[in-house]
């Protein structure tokens, strides 16, 4: 029977983290539908006559305002709230057995509030990006992504019982929620640094995309826990299935091929060949050289494809289940399965495209640079003509998923994109280079939800759902376009510990031409070394 390779378990692993880390940053945007009252799988109809007071930096998702023409057949469509009957509740039974007072039939929170609890979550998740890398570097992935996400899962055991305690309490868990997490995706890209050969990266950062399965999953699940049970059992699953990922995690990765005790000496000797001197040990590396990394073209090239690419996922993702809800009258389940229903498709072709850049790669019928403009090109100009016919034919509910999907299924190729082409820059300072294009590239999170807020708020009509998909539209053609043009994905002089020095260029072009020879020697010598 043949070995699993540590690679293999790796990406598994890393996928399941990602969705995780996606479990938990999506579970509030469905569960505030049962939270609030008038629940039953039916929103109380509110009319949003004025503007709610905006604070800077919050989000106005309005995922409860359900105008008065719609709101009476989308109670036909999930029944009637009176007639629901109470569902069990570990927190509830806990109040009542201590006899607390609390909001026994839902929570009061007006439209304002709802859009806080909604963006809380993406307030401080961008603070921690560039430290991600750098404590990643330091401490590595193993630690640093693996207590991000496991104290996020350790938030969603708390999220209930705060919810009933305190508004302001749950704002705040949210908020510190979103900002350990925030951790999480620049310290896998110094893992991905240390463990994955050049022409295999397309096909692992795939694993990234477990934030697409994740949605993809858990919204339709979800939206069945709340049917079957309460809303506070999906905190509970949250916290139990992170819980049991956090300890697979600790026991089956480690930070470099040559710490893992199991890994085959075949497969170490591979990975340590294909990378050759580009990745260096920390003691190795001097400081980061950050103004190369600062005024690298393209460093900002994939920033700015991560910004176009994120402004538009973010916008389809979050306003997916208002979107149906509100526009095409669906009920939880139907919308719970139809705006997870994309991120599978995404999940899907990153897969499928990874294996084609890979390929293109491996038998150098394009360059690195070229295959990840091809990338690029799919994951945001495409995306982008497919949000552009969805601002024209949204009005036609099986033409709007069959557009959401598109275009969500198209922005899979950012693993084999910007995502891919952070690692060709600089093996050595890949976390550090997607924590710079996570603190400015993760902005739209919380920018194009409070677009969408002020556009919609008391209109939630066509044309302005129009004008919300014509924006993101925008943002994707320009950005791909940007990167079509001025992109590049070669190995960066600043990568080398020996950068500014005279050795520095030429490493640089040994690893860049593919010297063989060279490399072979430097395998040979760490194996006589070790024996």
């Amino acid at each position: 029977m043949a070995e699993v390779e540590a690679r293999t378990v790796l990406w598994h692993l890393a996928f399941m983290g990602f969705i995780v880390n996606y479990m938990i940053r999506i579970n509030v945007n469905i569960t505030i539908v049962d939270m609030i009252v008038g629940k039953g799988n039916a929103p109380s109809p509110v009319v949003a006559t004025n503007p709610p007071h905006i604070v800077s930096g919050n989000t106005t998702e309005r995922l409860l305002v359900v105008p008065l023409e719609a709101a009476a057949e989308y109670q036909n469509i999930t029944g009637n709230a009176s007639s629901h009957t109470e569902k069990y509740s570990l927190e509830k039974h806990f109040l009542n057995w201590a006899n607390i007072e609390y909001e026994k039939d839902g929570f009061h929170w007006n439209e304002y509030q709802q859009g806080l609890l909604l963006g809380s979550f993406f307030w401080a998740h961008w603070i921690l990006q560039i430290p991600g890398g750098i404590l990643a570097r330091k401490y590595g992935t193993k630690l640093v992504f693996g207590l991000a996400n496991a104290t996020g899962v350790f938030c969603c055991f708390l999220i209930p019982i705060v919810s009933y305690w305190s508004f302001a309490a749950l704002i705040w868990l949210r908020v510190f929620q979103g900002f350990i997490t925030g951790l999480a995706w620049p310290a896998m890209h110094v893992l991905t640094g240390k463990w994955i050969p050049p022409n295999e990266r397309s096909k692992f950062v795939t694993a990234y995309l477990g934030s697409s399965v994740g949605v993809a999953l858990f919204y339709p699940i979800f939206g069945y826990i709340i049917h079957w049970t309460s809303w506070e059992w999906v905190y509970h699953i949250c916290g139990f299935l992170g819980t049991a990922w956090f300890i697979a995690w600790q026991y089956f990765v480690f930070d470099s091929p040559a710490e893992h005790p199991r890994i085959a000496p075949s497969e170490l000797r591979y990975i340590e060949k294909s990378l050759g001197a580009s990745v260096q040990t920390n003691s190795n590396l001097g400081p980061t050289p950050w103004r190369a990394i600062l005024t690298s073209r393209p460093v900002w090239m994939n920033v700015i494809a991560q910004w176009g690419g994120i402004w538009g996922l973010f916008t389809l993702m979050t306003q997916a289940p208002t979107y149906f809800r509100v526009i095409h009258h669906w009920n939880i389940r139907a919308t719970g399965f139809l705006s997870g229903l994309p991120h599978l498709m995404r999940m899907l072709f990153a897969y499928v495209f990874s294996i084609f850049a890979d390929y293109l790669l491996r038998t150098d019928r394009m360059s690195r640079t070229n295959v990840r403009k091809l990338a690029t090109a799919v994951c945001c100009l495409v995306k982008g003509l497919v949000v552009l016919a969805l601002a024209y034919f949204g009005y036609n509910a099986t033409a709007a998923i069959v557009l959401v999907t598109m275009a969500t299924m198209f922005h899979g190729a950012v693993s084999s994109g910007p995502l891919a082409s952070v690692v060709d820059l600089s093996p050595n300072y890949a976390g550090i280079s997607l924590g710079v294009s996570g603190t400015i590239g993760g902005m739209p999170g919380f920018i194009s939800p409070y677009i969408v807020g002020l556009l919609t708020l008391g209109n939630q009509t066509l044309e302005a759902w129009k004008n919300v998909f014509l924006i993101a539209a925008g943002m994707l053609i320009t950005s791909g376009v940007l990167y079509v043009l001025f992109g590049e994905s070669t190995l960066q002089p600043w990568n080398s510990s020996s950068f500014g020095k005279d050795g520095g260029l030429k490493e640089l072009q040994i690893y860049e031409e593919k010297q063989p020879l060279q490399v072979e020697k430097q395998v040979e010598k760490r194996e006589a070394k070790d024996e």
